[in-house]
Formats: structure tokens, C-alpha cells, sequence
């Protein structure tokens, strides 16, 4: 079944880009993965705080086939990326943007945009679909805008079509979003919509 074979089953990637586990990104992550489910989907989370993987070293000597020459455990998560059918990427915002283990995810793609854009390759990369979630503490909506100008870039990188959001402010406490229902709500049937 792991392969999106057989039954059909639709494939959602989650990755959590939060170093705070059972935290806000957390729980509305899962809410999103719940909806999917909800669908009949196979889902799977990846939190990037897990993960032993280094930032991006703008290698000189870049291959020419989209593959990172560093070797961590990106390569498993590439290869997750380009085997779902759906990714749902999800991180707080820490200083006006994303968080530093989104960041040092999405830098680590360069190989994949140097393949596309300035070789004009084929990047391996399926088509599919893509959503972003993410929470703040504050009620500054440029700051969700800054996070999801950098998103958009990575999904058209990887050719997923960004198919909607899901931002939730004033989140400071951990866990403070199962207080907000409507929020919760939000994340369960954007996880049902993604997979319909």
C-alpha cells in the first residue's frame, strides 16, 4: 500500500516545520491530516526538528541532475515529496517568515530549481497538489504573506500547484489553538477538500 498502488489511495505528506511537538503547528497539521483521512487518503507526517540534514552550501559543483551532493536525510524526504500526491507544508511564523528548519528544508531544493530553471530539466517531479498552514502569535497578516511568497516558490519549484491556506493568528500559547474550534474546523475540512 505504501506506494499509492492497489487500493488507489490518494498519498498526503505532511511535514511539520516546528521544533515544538504537540504545538499549535502540530495539532493543526494533524487536523488537516485527520480530514484527509476522512477521505479514504494514506497520509504521513514528517516533522523536519527530527531530521538530521544540513543548510544549503550553494555547492559549486552542483550536479546537473536535480540530486543534492550532500547526504543526509533530505534524500529520504525528496523522494517522500516526489511520491505523494498531496503535500500539506506547515510551520509558525518565527520573525515575519517561516521557521529556520522550513527555511533550511526549502533552500535545500536549489539543486531541483537549478535543474528546472537554469538547465531546463526535467525534474523528476510529478504534478500535484499543495497547500500551506501555518500560526502566529501576533495578528500581523504581512508576516503570513512573507512566509507564503517563499512556500509558493518551493511549490512551483516542485511542481505542486498550490491549492489554498490555512493561517491562524494570535497562537502564543502551546497548544492554544484547541481553544479556536473554528480553526480546527478550518484544518479538518481543508484536509477533506485537498483529497476530494
Amino acid at each position: 500500500m505504501g506506494e499509492g498502488q492497489g487500493e488507489g489511495k490518494m498519498k498526503v505528506l505532511g511535514i511539520n516545520g516546528s521544533p515544538r511537538i504537540g504545538g499549535n503547528t502540530d495539532i493543526l497539521l494533524d487536523k488537516v491530516l485527520e480530514g484527509a483521512e476522512s477521505k479514504g487518503a494514506e497520509t504521513e507526517k514528517i516533522i523536519l526538528n527530527k531530521l538530521k540534514f544540513s543548510p544549503c552550501q550553494e555547492c559549486e559543483s552542483m550536479r546537473d541532475d536535480g540530486e543534492c551532493v550532500i547526504h543526509d536525510d533530505m534524500h529520504e524526504l525528496y523522494k517522500k515529496i516526489k511520491d505523494a500526491d498531496i503535500l500539506v507544508l506547515a510551520s509558525p511564523i518565527f520573525f515575519g517568515s517561516l521557521s529556520a528548519q522550513t527555511k533550511m528544508m526549502i533552500d535545500r531544493f536549489q539543486c531541483v530549481w537549478h535543474l528546472k530553471y537554469m538547465l531546463n530539466k526535467d525534474t523528476g517531479y510529478r504534478k500535484k497538489k499543495a497547500v500551506f498552514i501555518s500560526v502566529e502569535g501576533s495578528k500581523r497578516n504581512d508576516f503570513f504573506e512573507n512566509a507564503k511568497r517563499i512556500v509558493k516558490n518551493l511549490f512551483a519549484t516542485i511542481d505542486a500547484e498550490y491549492q489554498g491556506e490555512l493561517f491562524c493568528s494570535g497562537m502564543n500559547d502551546k497548544a492554544g489553538i484547541l481553544k479556536h474550534a473554528g480553526c480546527l474546523k478550518k484544518a479538518f475540512e481543508l484536509g477533506a477538500r485537498i483529497v476530494s
